[in-house]
Parts: structure tokens; sequence; C-alpha cells
């Protein structure tokens, strides 16, 4: 005999078991979870990322089911597009543009987003049309509105909306605008990573309005989690980062490749020449290690670019954006640093600044740091908004 409580209570798979014991999917979000399987929006041809393998492989749900359902209920992010559209065949494509996102990452960001019955939100990156379906669950069919800049994405995400009754208002535009339309909002969210905030989502979020978007520097490709509150007069928008995390860029934002020998023609020993104590550990860090957030917060339109080791020696390049200043740091395993550098920006002796600036702050974590947008622009802050500076 069972109560009413275990009656109402969703019966959750192994990944729902995972991530709530993990606190990625909270008690009040696991009746959808349940409600809304990943696996229902996913495409027949998709490339998860195995963990094991380090790399995305082509998994067909008809030559191989059991496997595709596998990855469909695991945690872990599937790309379901490459090369913005125009990649055919199996094998994976060159650059990764649209992917379902890891549902510990997912249902996070979806925490932050404080997201509930009768609230109208705007969502900024459709891809398979999972995190609108599980925001349109939880606040009312016809309440959520989701854009997609890319077309075919945008014609497959309105199928699937009809298919689960258009609960989800599907709209093919640059999502960097917004969606005025649909305005005011009570929750805005980001599925793909910014470097510059649009205030546009500021301006279409009523006041005390929440925003949760993935946000990054130009230093690296990794992101963090933002959750800003609107201002009650609704001429800005401010909060601290919740976590890090990397998502693919928001189109508009994408960053050029750099072209090494447009900054160094000839060779690195026509740079200045010091050292630095620092070692590679402390500088590099990991893909996720708040060094490098920290760095990128200093150091604005500023690339990083961490080479291969090889044979105990690593170069670590930096690359001004604004001008055609670089600097080179030599890693080598138990010696001394050798720095180069040359051009209108010294950019080593920033970086060697910014680090122990870091360091002088106790090495904080992604969760002290803060962000404010305004019409004006961006600033970033270390634990007190009156305390900031320009990103």
């Amino acid at each position: 005999m069972t109560d009413d409580a275990d009656q109402e209570r969703p019966r959750l798979d192994g990944l729902g078991r995972v991530l709530m014991s993990s606190g990625a999917l909270s008690s009040d979000w696991a009746p959808t979870y349940a409600a809304v399987p990943r696996s229902t929006v996913l495409p027949d041809l998709m490339w998860p990322f195995d963990m094991e393998a380090g790399r995305s492989l082509a998994v067909s749900k008809a030559d191989d089911p059991a496997r595709w359902q596998e990855f469909a209920d695991s945690d872990v992010p599937i790309v379901t597009q490459w090369d913005d559209g125009r990649h055919t065949g199996t094998e994976p494509g060159r650059v990764p543009t649209s992917s379902a996102s890891m549902p510990s990452v997912v249902f996070r960001m979806l925490q932050a987003l404080d997201l509930r019955p009768g609230h109208r939100a705007l969502e900024i990156g459709t891809a398979t049309l999972w995190n609108a379906l599980l925001m349109a669950h939880r606040a009312g069919p016809g309440n959520v509105t989701t854009m997609e800049v890319d077309g075919a994405l945008a014609a497959s995400a309105g199928a699937t909306a009809e298919r689960f009754g258009n609960s989800v208002r599907v709209i093919h535009g640059d999502g960097s605008q917004g969606y005025p339309e649909g305005a005011p909002y009570a929750r805005v969210i980001a599925t793909c990573g910014l470097r510059s905030l649009p205030f546009a989502w500021v301006g279409q979020c009523e006041p005390g309005g929440i925003i949760v978007v993935p946000w990054g520097t130009h230093y690296s490709n990794g992101d963090a989690v933002a959750r800003l509150v609107v201002a009650a007069d609704g001429r800005s928008a401010s909060g601290r980062f919740t976590g890090p995390v990397e998502f693919m860029k928001l189109r508009a934002q994408r960053a050029m490749p750099v072209i090494h020998s447009d900054y160094v023609p000839g060779s690195v020993a026509d740079g200045d020449e010091t050292a630095t104590t620092i070692t590679e550990s402390e500088f590099v860090g990991g893909q996720f290690t708040p060094q490098r957030f920290a760095l990128g917060l200093r150091m604005p339109n500023c690339l990083l670019a961490v080479a291969e080791k090889r044979d105990g020696g690593r170069p670590v390049w930096l690359y001004g954006m604004t001008d055609r200043s670089w600097a080179c740091a030599w890693f080598r395993d138990g010696d001394t640093a050798r720095v180069w550098q040359s051009g209108p920006r010294r950019l080593w002796d920033e970086a060697e600044a910014a680090y122990r600036w870091w360091e002088e702050n106790s090495k904080p974590g992604h969760e002290r740091f803060g962000l404010t947008v305004t019409a004006e622009g961006q600033s970033a802050w270390l634990d007190d908004p009156a305390d900031s500076w320009t990103v």
C-alpha cells in the first residue's frame, strides 16, 4: 500500500537519480524531468561526447538503438549539428554548432532561473527544443518563447513543438535583439555563450526579473553562468556567477580566428625577453579552473592560446584583439619560464599583474565574481558591485 506522497513522487530513471543525488536536479524540477525525456527530441543521428574516448562519436538510432538510448540517457553533451549545417556524412565535422547540453548543466541553470508557473519567459538558442519544453512544462503552455537563428534548426524545432501540442512559441530570428513582441518577460535564459550581454534582454525583462546566461571573455572558451536580477528602475541588471560551464557561442559574437603570422611574422626572439617565476600549472590551470576566468576578466580583449606540451616544454601565447601585441611564455619542466613580448600592450606584464591580483585576493573562485550590465556596457566585480571595472 502506498500513501499519496508516494503516488505523486515521479519515477526517475538512473540518470535522474544521479542528478538528484548530485544536487543538479532539485525535487521541484523532478516531475518536469520525468515528463519530458531528452530522448524524445534528439535526432536519429547524433554525436555524443564519449568521456572514455575523449571525443564525439557518431551514433545512429537505426543502426544501434541500444547505444543511442544509452547516450541519450547519459549526462553527456550531444552535438546535433556541425559547421552551421553544411556538414554531411556520419563522421564528426570541423566545428560543432548546435547541441543538447549535459542534463546536469541544463537543470542547474533552470534552478538558477527560478522559473515558476505563469512566468513569461524568453529563451535564446532553441537547438533541440528540450530546454524550452522543460520550461513550458513548468511555466505552463503559451508562456515560453524561444528564438533560433538557424533556419533549419528553427524549422525542426517548430515541428517538435507541434508534436508536443505547441506549448512553446518558436521564433526564427537573431536572438541578440530579443523578442519585444512577447515582452515583458519575468525570465530570460540563453543556451549559448556570450561575450557581451545584449541590453535589449534587460530592457525586455520586467523589474525584478531574472536573466541566466553563460558568459565569458575572449581570453578563453570557458564561460560561467551569470545570474542577473533586473533593477527596479529597469536600467541595469546585476548578479553573481554560479559556476563554470562551456557553451557554443552566440553566432553574432563568435570571435574571428587569430592568424599567428599576423602577430609574429618573424621569430619569437624579435620580442623583448624577460622571465617569470610563475609556473605552468599556476598560470595555465585547467579548463574550468578559476584563474583563466579571473585573468580574462582582468585582461579585456586578449586571447590565450595554450600549445601542446612536447619534450617537457609548452609555449603559452597571448594575443591582443585590438592591436598586434603579443606575448609568449615558454614553460619548461623544472626551469624558470622565459617570456617574450612585443607591441603597444605589454601583455605578459598585464598577465602577471592579473595573476598576482588573483593570488592576493585569496584565489577567488567563479562564485565571488559578478557582472553588471547597463545600456552603456558591462562591468565585472569581485565581492562588491561598487568596486567594478569595465570588461
